[in-house]
């Protein structure tokens, strides 16, 4: 596809692709927010218990990152 590998194809959508996604998953918790008119206190719940999903997936990553710099 275009002069890429399906690995570099798979890194590139791996990366940008499912940030994309992670930033429009925010936008839609802050309209969310916003149009249910929950306050600072539950806009905080609401990023606390949609957003804390999106956290664990970039804590893997980061793990996943510094772990193989160590093991190989």
């Amino acid at each position: 596809m275009f002069g890429f590998s399906e690995e570099q194809v798979a890194w590139f959508g791996l990366t940008f692709g499912v940030t994309a996604f992670m930033l429009y998953m925010v936008f839609i918790i802050i309209q969310l927010a916003r149009e249910s008119k929950a306050g600072k206190f539950g806009a905080f719940v609401l990023f606390l218990a949609l957003g804390f999903g999106l956290l664990g997936f970039a804590a893997k990553g980061l793990i996943k990152y510094f772990l193989s710099g160590i093991s190989e």
